[in-house]
């Protein structure tokens, strides 16, 4: 049903309301939560644009970001004055995010002045803090049990948190880092290398036969241009995304504070103290996660991962199937 409403099967999915890209083919389908720490449930799904398949096994932060509007216009919670904290179960990892919703005067409010990188516009800023992210589809924080692996001649790092992706360094493709994404998906070589090791990054990590899924996500990394603390190129995984997902976000600056990493290799030791910003570049701007780190000898090296987002209601009504 839902790649029929998204009109998946067409590269410009004309008989339905997908965008033709991966990034505006996705669904957020939202209810009233059972479990006594959320709010509500969340479940992601990813809508293919060439095939008529649908995804529910990542997490999707751009996507979170309507969540928490959208419950409280829905009628699903009640909301507060001037900000209404919404808690969201995302139901494909099974882990917890807080969302800050601006509603002076109980009522959602989305003009503001919080610009994104890659979003036109401003609006009124979305919190988004991911709680306990890390093993968010394997278990672990580290799915092959290594902080770095070798797949077909090229090093790799594999990290599950908020997002399973699999890093590599750029250069080891003959990149620079900071191609646009346009170039980056007309390199039928590349992509075709690109995710040979993605399926046996997949298979490493336990995720099986990744053939029809879009995780793991696999990322390019290389130095800083503007001054944040490593240059990205995320794919989603069958094109170059053109900007960064949240949840991707939160992955790759934890994994920059993993020492022995390649993410960690750039990025250098974090400065002392118990909260690190990150600023990540991307090919429309930078992204900044705050992480708040545990002590040095845990398991999992992050606590709280938070960062910014937006969102703005566009539409309410009916979708026909036939």
């Amino acid at each position: 049903m839902l790649a029929t409403v998204m009109g998946s099967g067409h590269e410009l999915q004309v008989d339905g309301i997908g965008g033709g890209h991966p990034l505006t083919s996705k669904i957020a389908i939202v209810s009233r939560s059972a479990r006594a720490d959320a709010d509500v449930d969340y479940l992601f799904a990813q809508a293919s644009v060439l095939e008529p398949l649908v995804d529910t096994s990542p997490n999707c932060g751009n996507m979170l970001a309507g969540v928490g509007p959208f419950a409280i216009e829905a009628g699903i919670i009640p909301a507060s004055a001037p900000e209404t904290t919404v808690r969201i179960h995302n139901v494909n990892t099974g882990k917890l995010i807080e969302a800050v919703v601006q509603t002076p005067g109980g009522m959602v409010t989305y003009e503001g002045s919080t610009a994104i990188d890659g979003v036109p516009g401003t609006a009124a800023p979305i919190r988004l803090a991911f709680l306990d992210a890390a093993g968010a589809k394997t278990g672990h924080l580290l799915p092959t049990g290594r902080i770095c692996d070798r797949i077909q001649g090229i090093d790799v790092t594999c990290v599950d948190m908020a997002m399973p992706m699999t890093i590599m360094r750029a250069a080891d493709f003959g990149k620079t880092g900071h191609e646009h994404p346009a170039e980056l998906d007309a390199d039928i070589a590349f992509f075709t290398r690109l995710e040979a090791i993605r399926r046996e990054a997949g298979a490493l990590m336990g995720l099986g036969d990744v053939s029809q899924m879009v995780i793991p996500k696999p990322v390019l990394i290389s130095a800083p241009a503007t001054g944040g603390t490593l240059n990205v190129r995320y794919f989603t995984p069958r094109s170059c995304h053109r900007a960064v997902a949240a949840t991707f976000a939160v992955g790759i600056a934890t994994a920059s504070v993993m020492p022995g990493s390649l993410a960690w290799e750039i990025a250098g030791p974090p400065p002392p103290g118990s909260k690190v910003l990150i600023t990540v570049e991307h090919p429309a701007g930078r992204i900044p996660i705050e992480l708040e780190l545990a002590a040095s000898d845990a398991e999992v090296p992050v606590l709280r991962a938070a960062l910014v987002r937006t969102a703005r209601r566009l539409f309410a009504g009916q979708v026909y199937v036939p």
